[in-house]
C-alpha cells in the first residue's frame, strides 16, 4: 500500500495514473496562465471565464471591440462573435457577412431558425433587416445564453425567442410537428469544431423537411479542414447544387443550399444592386459577394459522405 497527499493505492499503475492526471492538471493551469499573459501584452483583457457543462466561455475586451470565445480545452481558441464597442451594428467577421450574402438566394424570410447563439450577432442583424420576423435560436449551452445577455446585449423579444437544449432533438420535434422555417442558418461551434451529429446526411434530411419550397439553409464551416470535402458532399447528397463561398482573409466557408433553384450570376448581381444600401450600415458591399458565389465542384467527389454511422470529425478536423 503507498500513500500520496492523503491518497492510498495498491498498486504502482495507480500510483502513475494519479501522478500523470496531477501532471496534466498543472500543464492546463499553466497553459490557460500564458494565454492570459499573451492577451495582456496585446491589449486585451479577461472580463469574464466560467467553465459550463460543455466548454470554456471567455470574453475578452480591447479598445475597439468585446469578442466571445469557446474552448474545450485549455487552448487560447478562436473568437466565436465579436462587436465594436463604438459601431455595433457593423458586423466583424467575414463569415457574418457571407451569411448576409444568402438574401440574394431568398430575399425575404420570415421564419428563421438559427443553430448557436454565439454573441447574438446573426439574431440581431436580421431582426434589424426584418423586424417582423419570427426567429427561433436553438442553443445547447444556457451559459452561452447568460453571457451573451449580459455581456453582448442580446434578449429575448416577441419575436426573438432561444430553445436552450440539443439542436438535433428541437429540428427532429419541429419536423414532426410540420413546423417550416425559411431560412435556416447552421452556425453551432463547440469550441473545436461542428458537433459530428450536425453535420450528417441524416441531420441534413431532418433540416430539409423544415424548408418550405423556397426555403434556404446556410452553414458556417471552414474552408481549411480535412473535413472540406466529406461536408461538401454531404450537403450535395442532400441538397443538390450548392453555393460554395470562400473568401481571402478567412478560413471561413459559407454553404447556402436551397429547396429551389439557385440563380445564376446575373441574377445576384442584379439583386446584389437592390441591397447595397441596405446593407451597408453591417459593413459589408454585397456587390462583391456573387463573383465568390460559387457552384463550382472543386473538391474531391469520391469523399465519404458523413453520417449518423460515419462522423469522425475528430479524426479528419486537423
Amino acid at each position: 500500500m503507498i500513500t500520496i497527499d492523503g491518497h492510498k493505492f495498491r498498486r504502482r499503475q495507480s500510483v502513475w495514473c494519479y501522478l500523470k492526471t496531477e501532471v496534466l492538471i498543472v500543464l492546463a493551469i499553466a497553459l490557460i496562465i500564458f494565454a492570459k499573459d499573451l492577451l495582456a501584452q496585446s491589449g486585451i483583457r479577461y472580463i469574464h471565464q466560467e467553465r459550463s457543462l460543455y466548454r470554456n466561455i471567455l470574453v475578452t475586451e480591447d479598445s475597439q471591440r468585446r469578442c466571445l470565445r469557446f474552448t474545450i480545452t485549455s487552448r487560447s481558441g478562436q473568437n466565436q462573435s465579436c462587436r465594436y464597442l463604438d459601431k455595433p451594428v457593423e458586423l466583424v467577421f467575414p463569415y457574418a457577412k457571407m451569411t448576409l450574402s444568402s438574401l440574394l438566394v431568398q430575399s425575404n424570410p420570415q421564419r428563421i431558425l438559427i443553430v448557436g447563439l454565439g454573441g447574438g450577432t446573426l439574431s440581431d442583424t436580421y431582426s434589424q433587416l426584418f423586424p417582423e420576423a419570427e426567429i427561433v435560436i436553438s442553443e445547447i449551452d444556457d451559459a452561452v445564453v447568460r453571457v451573451a445577455q449580459e455581456y453582448f446585449g442580446f434578449q429575448e423579444t416577441e419575436k426573438i425567442s432561444v430553445d436552450v437544449g440539443d439542436a438535433r432533438v428541437f429540428i427532429k420535434r419541429a419536423g414532426l410537428r410540420g413546423e417550416k422555417y425559411d431560412l435556416v442558418i447552421l452556425d453551432a461551434f463547440n469550441g473545436e469544431y461542428i458537433p459530428e451529429h450536425l453535420m450528417t446526411v441524416e441531420f441534413l434530411e431532418e433540416v430539409k423537411r423544415l424548408l418550405p419550397d423556397d426555403g434556404m439553409v446556410v452553414a458556417n464551416t471552414f474552408s481549411t479542414s480535412r473535413l472540406y470535402a466529406a461536408e461538401s458532399n454531404t450537403y450535395r447528397e442532400v441538397f443538390g447544387e450548392i453555393y460554395n463561398l470562400r473568401m481571402s482573409g478567412t478560413g471561413n466557408r459559407v454553404i447556402i443550399a436551397s429547396i429551389q433553384s439557385l440563380p445564376d450570376t446575373d441574377l445576384l448581381e442584379s439583386r446584389a444592386q437592390a441591397f447595397r444600401e441596405l446593407l451597408e450600415p453591417f459593413g459589408m458591399d454585397v456587390t462583391e459577394y456573387p463573383r465568390v458565389m460559387s457552384k463550382e465542384v472543386s473538391w474531391d467527389t469520391s469523399e465519404r459522405i458523413l453520417t449518423d454511422q460515419y462522423s469522425p470529425a475528430n479524426l479528419l478536423n486537423n
